[in-house]
């Protein structure tokens, strides 16, 4: 068996590093030129599903490293004002039995982006092939199917993967009916170092955990903080050294935000405005925020801003089996409302693979389908009701209602613990499956 996978992103990886783990052939094909292009986004929350999806398919070594690379864990899931009023916070000692991880090694993780994606490639260096922008496939009689590349290239192979993003060119022509919906809402994303300066601006509860902040007009923002501890000398050394991801990254203790508005809100440009422009923007549109947040606003680096579309898949029915199959973004592109994307395409690497150690290709890719089909557009369909520029709160006139509505009932969940409970628990088993079933 020989497997050729189109896109090194995190779920084409995962399944890559599994493949190999068992002796099965792989390759790879990226369209960046080399493993340093790309590297766009800063943080991404790896869930127990992710971290168990990693831990399988993972050789041991390299799981440890991604452990070790990974940024302190978050306790607190909070909900504020823009004035930094506290609308919701769970997540505190209270809550320490609820948040103890059915398999203590499948916790909540957060992890650089670019971290994640140097951890995944090492030990692929001989099987990803970068610089190979695929254009199309076609269907062998033979049962085999070969992939073409813009160079005038082309791979054969017994099963393609497509694991190339929301713009897959694989879908494009095996499921050409598969439709993204545009939600009308659209992001920025800013980074600055976490110093003394920094974390001074931030709440107990902000540098321990993840911050949401709703805002009038629908305008929403989310803070992580990440702190590593492998940089203070809190983790084997020795690990660390070993790792060639180091050479590629130069991650340090920093904090994210994401700035969330609406279309109507923003400029016609907005997609092909330049990070100092971008930069600005947000500074404008939160003048009237807490001192503490626009600081945190003006010290981005202008550079590190970029803009987001978000996006999201329409569910597709099952459709037939064959030889061809996709995963992560490639198939369900989903909104963060839930943060669950990556962990997704993790958990699909994770079926896919091991179905194909056991099983025929046909066989393997008619199953994780059948599967994918329940989790994936569950999964889909949650996000998308999260974040909906057709809801309440981005209405011009009657958005403010809606948003007190909601902070009101914020406030009551917060102070009633049985619900509030409740509500954490039911987010959990969205994020940890294993829940579900214990």
């Amino acid at each position: 068996m020989h497997v050729l996978i189109v896109g090194a992103g995190t779920g084409g990886l995962c399944l890559a590093q599994r493949l190999r783990g068992a002796g099965i052939g792989v390759s790879v094909f990226e369209r960046d030129r080399t493993r340093t292009d790309g590297l766009f986004g800063y943080r991404v929350g790896i869930s127990p599903d992710g971290s168990r999806a990693l831990r399988s398919c993972l050789p041991r070594p390299l799981f440890e490293t991604f452990k070790a690379t990974a940024a302190i864990g978050p306790q607190y899931t909070n909900f504020v004002t823009e004035q930094l009023g506290e609308l919701f916070s769970a997540g505190g000692p209270e809550d320490e039995d609820l948040l103890a991880p059915v398999d203590p090694e499948a916790s909540e993780r957060s992890v650089s982006r670019m971290t994640l994606r140097q951890v995944l490639l090492t030990g692929l260096e001989d099987v990803v092939h970068f610089g190979k922008k695929f254009e199309r496939y076609t269907q062998n009689p033979d049962g085999t199917v070969t992939a073409y590349f813009a160079d005038g290239t082309s791979a054969t192979g017994d099963l393609l993967v497509g694991a190339d993003g929301t713009s897959s060119n694989v879908r494009k022509q095996y499921l050409p009916d598969a439709k993204l919906v545009e939600t009308d809402l659209f992001g920025v994303t800013g980074k600055l170092p976490l110093n003394d300066e920094t974390r001074r601006l931030l709440t107990p509860r902000m540098l321990r955990g993840v911050t949401m902040v709703f805002a009038p007009k629908g305008i929403n923002t989310i803070f992580h903080v990440m702190e590593f501890e492998w940089q203070r000398g809190e983790t084997d050394p020795e690990l660390i050294k070993a790792w060639p991801g180091m050479t590629f990254d130069n991650t340090r203790d920093y904090i994210m935000w994401g700035f969330g508005s609406h279309r109507r809100l923003l400029p016609p440009d907005f997609m092909s405005m330049p990070g100092p422009a971008l930069h600005k923007l947000v500074v404008e549109r939160t003048k009237s925020w807490h001192p503490n947040l626009r600081r945190l606003f003006e010290l981005a680096d202008s550079s590190s801003c970029f803009p987001l579309n978000i996006r999201t898949s329409e569910p597709v029915d099952p459709w037939p089996s064959s030889n061809v199959t996709l995963i992560g973004d490639a198939i369900h592109t989903m909104t963060p409302g839930l943060g669950v994307g990556a962990n997704t395409a993790l958990r699909d690497a994770q079926i896919l693979g091991d179905n194909l150690v056991r099983l025929p290709v046909l066989e393997a890719v008619t199953d994780f389908e059948r599967q994918m089909h329940g989790y994936a557009w569950d999964a889909v369909v949650k996000s998308r009701a999260r974040f909906n520029g057709n809801s309440l709160a981005y209405k011009p006139v009657i958005g403010r209602a809606g948003l007190a509505m909601m902070r009101t009932g914020m406030r009551v969940v917060n102070h009633v613990r049985p619900l509030k409970r409740k509500i954490l628990m039911a987010e959990l088993k969205n994020r940890d499956h294993a829940r579900q079933e214990a």
